[in-house]
């Protein structure tokens, strides 16, 4: 096979790196996959040595290099900068990584986010390539730690002027008091949907501290008020949040990843609760769980 076919990809996060290369985009057989730790803790050109040597190990196990390489990061390149913002590896931020890893490697590098890169990897290899081949618009979802998005069309990510495409974690969502975000709003998305927000309700009313998982459990059992009402938080402002995105998209399919994507009740009376809040009261898509578990954020930085 022409070594130009072969799709090379990164995915670096706040504490592993890793990489793969696939086959093809129309074969997306993996070939061989690698980690190596971030340790970001040792500074910026540290983090770029570990890409390199990651990159090399690819290189040596294939027999051939790459032409260009996609790289997923925790955070975005500003397109009018170039630099990084919004890293939880706070190392990246206000660094020129683009450019420098180009210089580095000496190859083509294209960036985006783990978001985006998610719902690119969804849409061309996992839930909604093999579930749903016609579909043209694709919202990726992530509901976990934090809240976060991507949009795909025609299997080409809409990455935006400013690097920000799909980024619904930070709409403000009307009607709910949420806790302080990271990014200086109060009450949008991702205060009040993340899994660290919704234990942050239950701890605000409830006065106790208690995870998820658990405060989900008692939410089904009906004996605790506070955790019925906390689930019931989690859906009815999942179906406002989503309809925005319905009413200035429509997707086909919506996927959703992340620890709070995998509450049951999302899928059943959460996307009840997308129709009411759309402009014409209606509501088709499909709303569907993901298939490539933590493999989606380097198979979708291949697919970059």
């Amino acid at each position: 096979m022409n070594g130009s076919d072969k799709l090379w990809g990164i995915d670096l996060g706040g504490t592993k790196i890793e990489g793969v290369v696939l086959a093809s985009a129309e074969n997306p057989e993996v070939l061989c996959r690698h980690r190596v730790p971030t340790e970001a803790n040792q500074g910026y050109e540290h983090v770029l040595g570990q890409v390199q040597k990651l990159v090399n190990v690819l290189q040596n196990e294939t027999g051939e290099s790459p032409q260009r390489i996609g790289i997923g990061t925790p955070g975005i390149c500003m397109p009018s900068t170039g630099l990084m913002k919004n890293c939880n590896a706070t190392a990246l931020n206000g660094k020129p990584m683009k450019a420098d890893l180009e210089k580095l490697l000496g190859i083509e590098v294209r960036m985006a986010n783990d978001a985006n890169c998610f719902a690119l990897a969804e849409a061309t290899m996992g839930a909604v390539k093999q579930d749903f081949p016609d579909a043209k618009v694709v919202f990726g979802v992530i509901l976990g730690t934090g809240v976060g998005g991507g949009v795909v069309v025609n299997g080409q990510l809409i990455n935006g002027r400013h690097a920000i495409g799909g980024e619904w974690g930070h709409n403000y969502l009307p009607g709910f008091e949420g806790r302080d975000c990271f990014c200086g709003k109060k009450g949008d998305n991702e205060s009040v949907l993340s899994g660290p927000s919704l234990e942050w309700y239950y701890a605000q009313q409830s006065g106790q501290q208690k995870p998820l998982k658990e405060i989900v459990t008692l939410a089904r059992e009906g004996k605790d008020a506070v955790a019925v009402a906390t689930l019931d938080r989690l859906i009815a402002g999942f179906g406002m949040a989503i309809s925005v995105v319905v009413n200035i998209l429509d997707p086909d399919v919506i996927v959703i990843g992340g620890g709070v994507g995998n509450i049951s009740e999302l899928y059943t009376k959460g996307v009840e609760a997308i129709a009411p809040n759309v402009f014409d009261g209606t509501f088709e898509g499909a709303v569907v769980k993901p298939k490539l578990g933590d493999s989606a954020g380097v198979f979708g930085a291949a697919f970059l």
